[in-house]
């Protein structure tokens, strides 16, 4: 029993010693396929907790839905005669809903948003246009209704004001829509469908949209887009913040069934309550211009133009007087105006869009990749100026060319080739370039930074060229990853940058 109980003590012993040494022996070995070395993935950094309370958010809401929809109307419109207004587009304004429509005239409903207490009311042009005399009636949210008197209209911002005889009547808190920030909550409040007073919450996705859906070139577009549902009916209604205040006027929706699908797009209401006051002030909109035609600036245009990176509003021609008068040219990136920085071309125009001929902006501007500062005094509109937010592609394929010379290279990596014009195209176009683009590649680079074939080539690297062999050597000398930035004049005679990114091989 002893010897037992001793050979315990000594398997217990040595067990003891071996479990220490493999332990200490061991710390610093590598194990196998079943323990590899740990990959770090993800941020260092705790991610603070959102504070949200569900309750206090219940309570905004409900606070700001009882303090803004007193202040939000229904426009009632009969039209001179009988309209049409649903097509087959993507984007489209969702001006009424239609609940009537007679052989000779059709009925329908917009809203509309109280701004002063005796009765001037900002909604959409599309809600009251074509509206018949006498054909306006307002229903505010406590069901009294009003004949509404048409004050005026500025179709370049869809933006319209009525006005009902009364006193008193409840305003709407107007605002900061430069203040409104993507992922902030927003409600919009109107009459869809014909369903009066109705509120949707949503968040702002998106500010500066521009969907082109107003049909003018020199249509004003920095929506604010949200995914608050709206319908046809909320057309002029309000979208406001968390705090009641009205950032926006609802506008349009991104459809294809003529319904809500996900995205809406509001007029910010700086530039709505701008041109409201011209109209109600004046009758209508006396708008400054500085008279350029401009492109949006992308990662190519930047660094074929010595920029780091994208920013600013690039200028295709020079149309106007006031941007002559101060010296700006076709070729300069605006970088910012009156201070403000410049990121595409409706910024530049929704911000210009608030001010009046005489009044003076301060451009900075990049040019010759060195920033230089031009004050240019506003003028007004002409029939001369062409459009202000052309993209510049206006050539017409398909021209017939002789050709004058068999010589012809083609820059394949690009997506074109060249050869050289005759005498009668360079008559014609009014050009001393022989440079004329041949076959454009199908989505080659070249085709999508917008080069076309039968354009006839004036500039590379801001070098005039006269000669295929003297393009041939401009883009020889680029290396890959280079951008090279062509001056072009299309079949329409108009003059345009386009930028190009040589390939990597």
């Amino acid at each position: 029993m002893k010897r037992s109980i001793f050979a315990a003590f000594i398997f217990i012993t040595i067990g003891a010693i071996f479990g220490a040494v493999l332990v200490s022996d061991l710390g610093g070995t590598e194990f196998g396929f079943a323990q590899q070395k740990s990959v770090k993935l993800g941020s260092d950094q705790k991610v603070q907790k959102t504070d949200l309370n569900l309750q206090a958010a219940n309570d905004a809401f409900v606070k700001v839905s009882k303090e803004a929809t007193p202040s939000v109307v229904s426009v009632v419109v009969t039209t001179k005669a009988r309209q049409n207004p649903h097509g087959e587009e993507f984007f489209r304004f969702f001006p009424d809903f239609r609940f009537r429509q007679p052989d000779e005239q059709s009925q329908g409903a917009g809203s509309g948003v109280i701004v002063s207490k005796d009765g001037y009311i900002i909604t959409n042009n599309h809600v009251i246009e074509n509206s018949a005399d006498g054909g306006i009636e307002v229903v505010l949210n406590d069901t009294r209704r009003f004949k509404g008197n048409l004050v005026g209209t500025d179709p370049l911002t869809d933006v319209a004001v009525i006005k009902v005889e009364a006193s008193d009547l409840p305003v709407a808190a107007l605002g900061n829509s430069d203040d409104v920030q993507v992922g902030q909550w927003a409600l919009a409040i109107g009459n869809p469908l014909g369903l009066t007073s109705t509120v949707t919450a949503g968040i702002i996705s998106y500010i500066g949209r521009s969907i082109r859906i107003i049909a003018d070139s020199y249509g004003v577009e920095n929506f604010i887009q949200t995914d608050a549902a709206v319908n046809p009916g909320n057309s002029g209604g309000a979208l406001v913040n968390i705090n009641g205040e009205v950032i926006g006027i609802n506008t349009a929706i991104a459809t294809t069934n003529q319904r809500y699908q996900g995205y809406s797009f509001a007029i910010p209401i700086n530039l709505a309550k701008s041109v409201a006051e011209d109209l109600i002030l004046h009758g209508k909109v006396e708008r400054g211009y500085i008279g350029v035609s401009i492109s949006q600036v992308d990662e190519t245009l930047a660094k074929a133009n010595g920029l780091e990176k994208a920013e600013g509003v690039f200028v295709q021609e020079v149309v106007g007087e006031a941007a002559k008068t101060a010296g700006v040219r076709a070729g300069d990136i605006i970088l910012s105006i009156d201070g403000k920085p410049m990121k595409a071309p409706n910024e530049l125009q929704a911000y210009i869009a608030s001010k009046h001929p005489g009044d003076k902006v301060k451009l900075m501007i990049w040019r010759d990749e060195k920033k230089i500062e031009k004050s240019v005094t506003l003028k007004p509109r002409t029939e001369r100026d062409v459009a202000s937010n052309n993209s510049g592609d206006d050539n017409e394929e398909g021209a017939s060319v002789e050709e004058a010379s068999s010589k012809s290279i083609d820059f394949e990596s690009l997506g074109f080739s060249v050869r050289k014009a005759d005498a009668r195209m360079l008559k014609e176009r009014d050009v001393n370039s022989t440079v004329l683009v041949g076959e454009v590649k199908t989505y080659s680079e070249a085709f999508n930074r917008g080069l076309r074939e039968n354009d006839i080539i004036l500039e590379a690297d801001r070098k005039m060229v006269g000669s295929v062999a003297e393009l041939e050597k401009i883009v020889k000398s680029k290396k890959p990853g280079d951008a090279l930035m062509l001056r072009v004049k299309g079949a329409q005679g108009g003059a345009r940058f386009v930028a190009v990114m040589i390939p990597q091989k």
